[in-house]
């Protein structure tokens, strides 16, 4: 079996999520592994007020939020600036019908899913290695 490599710096990670539950348990997932979780954005604008005060490496965005939607708000930050992302949602084939390119993990995942997401989130684009 072929193992992801895990990221090889410490990363500075902003977690959009509205599941204050879901943004715990994954923010301490990040943590155990050596990287720095932002304050957790639950909805579009304090996406956006974050992305501009913290400076991501990499942001993990539901596709859904409660009052918007993470696929919106990563449209719009991209239009400024690139920043590695990856979508998280449970219903994969809606998020592969708006963004077909996207790198995405369905919920629920383990950290192996997330470790594959992050590696191909972070080389998509030659940010690492």
């Amino acid at each position: 079996m072929e193992s992801t490599p895990a990221p090889a710096a410490r990363l500075t990670i902003l977690l959009v999520e509205d599941d204050p539950l879901i943004g715990l348990l994954l923010s301490e997932m990040l943590a155990s592994l050596g990287h720095t979780v932002c304050p957790l954005a639950e909805t579009e604008a304090a996406a956006l007020i974050a992305v501009s005060v913290h400076h991501p490496d990499l942001m993990i965005v539901d596709a859904k939020l409660g009052d918007g939607s993470g696929v919106a708000v990563m449209t719009e930050i991209l239009q400024t600036r690139f920043v590695p992302h990856i979508f998280m949602s449970g219903n994969p084939g809606l998020l592969r019908q708006q963004r077909p390119d996207a790198i995405f993990l369905q919920k629920p995942f383990d950290e192996r899913a997330l470790l594959r997401a992050m590696h191909n989130a972070l080389t998509e684009r030659g940010v690492t290695q």
